[in-house]
C-alpha cells in the first residue's frame, strides 16, 4: 500500500452535487471521492461505478450527492498494520482507502499495491474496416481511422489512449484500403505494443469480426476506430465484471427538444400541454465489453451488427449493462465531426 501525497484533492462537501463528483474524479489521480463535513469528517465516499450506476437510475448533475454515495465505507485508522491493510484491500476488491483520525476526519487515502500491477492483458478489438463515406471526398484515398485530428492519425490516438491505461494486445479489423492502415501501424511495435490484424475479405458487420478472432479466455474492449474518448478503460473493464454482465455497452445522455407543445390527452379529452418539452435518452456509444462465451459462440465469417448480438444476449435472459460516459467523448462521423475534433483535440488530447 501507498500514502497518496494528492489525497486532498479528492476530498468535497457532503452538499455537493453529482456534477461537483464528476469534476473531482476527472481532475483528481485519485478515483474516489471522500465526501466530508466543515471539519473534513468523512461522510462517505463515491466511486466512478457509484456515478454510472447513478445515471443509469435517471439522477441528473444537479442531483445531491446524497443520494448515490455510500454512506458506511470501508475505512483504515494510521495505526493500522500493513497486514491488516493488505488483508482488507483483497478482501473487499478495492483499490482505494480513506484513512481517518479518532475524530473521523479524513487523514489520507491508501491505495491499493494492486494497482501498480498497471498492464492489463485483455484484449482491445478496434473496427477499422469502414468505408467512411460520409467523410467523402476524404475517405475517397484515405480510410478514416488514419484521418489527422490534431497533430496524428484518429486510430493512433485512441491506441494511445489505451495504452495509458495499461492495454498493449490489440487487434484490428480492416477491408477498405486495409494496406495503409497496415503499413502506418505494422506490428505495433513502433508504438510499444503488439497488433494483429483481422482481415475481412467482405464486410462482416460491427460484430462479425469478432468470429475471425481465436478462441477468447477473458473479456475484450471493442470499439469504433473514429472515436475520441477520455473514457477511463480500467474503469470500464472493471465495470463489466462487477455487473456480471455479459455485454456492457457505453451509451451517452442525449437529450433533444421537442420544438412544440406537446399535448397529453385521453381519447379526444386533453389532460395537459407541456410547451416544447426535453426528451432524454441513452445512445449508443460505440465501446462495448464483451465477455469471452459471446465471443466464442458466434458463428465463424457470419455477418453480425452489434445491435443483433445484444439482442440475442438479451433473448437468452443474459444481463447486458449500460457504462454512461460522462467523459469527453465525439463520434467522426461527419464532416462538421471531423471540424470539431480539430479544435476539441487541442483541448484534451
Amino acid at each position: 500500500m501507498t500514502m497518496s501525497k494528492t489525497w486532498e484533492a479528492s476530498l468535497l462537501s457532503k452538499d455537493a452535487t453529482m456534477q461537483d463528483a464528476i469534476k473531482t474524479l476527472n481532475t483528481s489521480t485519485i478515483k474516489l471521492v471522500c465526501l466530508v463535513d466543515s471539519n473534513f469528517k468523512l461522510a462517505g465516499v463515491i466511486t466512478d461505478g457509484d456515478i454510472r450506476r447513478a445515471i443509469v437510475a435517471g439522477k441528473t448533475l444537479e442531483s445531491s450527492v446524497r443520494e448515490f454515495m455510500c454512506f458506511t465505507p470501508i475505512t483504515f485508522r494510521a495505526s493500522d498494520t500493513k497486514a491488516k491493510r493488505r488483508k482488507a484491500f483483497e478482501a473487499h476488491k478495492l483499490l482505494y482507502i480513506p484513512v481517518i483520525d479518532e475524530q473521523s476526519k479524513v487523514i489520507n487515502i491508501d491505495i491499493s499495491q494492486s494497482i501498480s500491477v498497471f498492464a492489463q492483458s485483455n484484449t482491445v478489438f478496434l473496427m477499422a474496416g469502414g468505408y467512411g463515406t460520409r467523410l467523402r471526398p476524404l475517405t475517397e484515398v484515405c480510410p478514416k481511422p488514419l484521418l489527422t485530428v490534431g497533430s496524428k492519425p484518429i486510430l493512433e490516438t485512441i491506441i494511445d489512449s489505451f495504452v495509458h491505461y495499461g492495454f498493449h494486445e490489440f487487434k484490428i479489423s480492416v477491408h477498405y484500403l486495409a494496406e495503409q492502415i497496415k503499413g502506418h501501424f505494422k506490428n505495433g511495435e513502433q508504438f510499444g505494443v503488439d497488433i494483429d490484424y483481422v482481415e475481412e475479405s467482405s464486410p462482416l458487420g460491427t460484430a462479425g469480426a469478432l468470429s475471425l478472432l481465436p478462441m477468447q479466455d477473458k473479456p475484450l474492449i471493442l470499439m469504433n476506430g473514429d472515436l475520441l474518448t477520455k473514457v477511463d478503460f480500467r474503469e470500464l473493464l472493471a465495470y463489466h465484471v462487477s455487473e456480471k454482465a455479459k455485454v456492457t455497452m457505453c451509451v451517452r445522455e442525449y437529450e433533444y427538444q421537442v420544438p412544440y407543445g406537446v399535448i397529453q390527452a385521453d381519447n379526444n379529452e386533453v389532460k395537459q400541454v407541456i410547451e416544447k418539452p426535453v426528451e432524454k435518452y441513452f445512445v449508443n456509444a460505440g465501446i462495448y465489453v464483451i465477455s469471452p462465451e459471446v465471443v466464442n459462440r458466434l458463428e465463424k465469417g457470419s455477418y453480425k451488427d452489434m445491435p443483433d448480438l445484444i439482442n440475442e444476449c438479451l433473448a437468452h435472459n443474459e444481463k447486458v449493462a449500460m457504462f454512461p460516459i460522462h467523459e469527453y467523448w465525439l463520434d467522426i462521423g461527419r464532416m462538421a465531426d471531423f471540424e470539431r475534433a480539430q479544435i476539441d483535440f487541442m483541448h484534451n488530447f
